[in-house]
């Protein structure tokens, strides 16, 4: 794989319930970063555009597919699982650790495993593995990983425009 291909991106509804628009919202940020990571090159996607910080494209993109995966089938669902990256440091600083077919793969994986745990289950069911003082629901999952990827697609905007100056949402 040379690059990554742009997902289509489905707008969420303006009227649902609450699960639909849940899950709409976190498919259109999921695909909003796939977007901004579209057509470039392993180089660039590695390329921490905006210095000081080592944030990347890349680097975002594994930080997600890890966060993906520690949020609903490791502490939601309580599954012990090989984890893609076992830390923050891997995910956005070893950029070489892993060919793009494979980050990119990664990704999907994480996020269909994550659409399967959540879709079996309660908006109001708790986290089976508690770490720290996360003793949250499912509802407050799927809410933190509506933030945390609205922030990242912020930075992957930054990222991308230094990158080679494309723009849009």
């Amino acid at each position: 794989m040379d690059t990554i291909p742009a997902p289509g991106r489905v707008e969420p509804p303006h009227f649902a319930d609450e699960r639909t628009a849940l899950d709409a919202w976190l498919d259109y940020y999921r695909a909003t970063l796939l977007v901004k990571c579209a057509g470039l090159s392993f180089e660039e996607l590695k390329r921490r555009a905006v210095p000081p910080s080592n944030l990347s494209l890349l680097g975002v993109l594994r930080h997600m597919a890890r966060v993906e995966q520690a949020w609903f089938e490791v502490r939601f669902a309580g599954h012990d699982v090989e984890r893609y990256y076992q830390s923050r440091d891997a995910e956005f600083n070893d950029l070489d650790g892993g060919p793009l077919d494979v980050v990119h793969a990664n990704f999907l994986r994480a996020c269909a495993r994550s659409r399967e745990v959540a879709g079996r289950h309660s908006l109001d069911e708790r986290v089976k593995k508690v770490e720290g003082d996360a003793d949250v629901d499912l509802r407050w999952i799927y809410v933190h990983m509506i933030e945390e990827y609205a922030r990242h697609c912020g930075h992957a905007d930054f990222l991308r425009e230094c990158i080679d100056g494309a723009t849009g949402d």
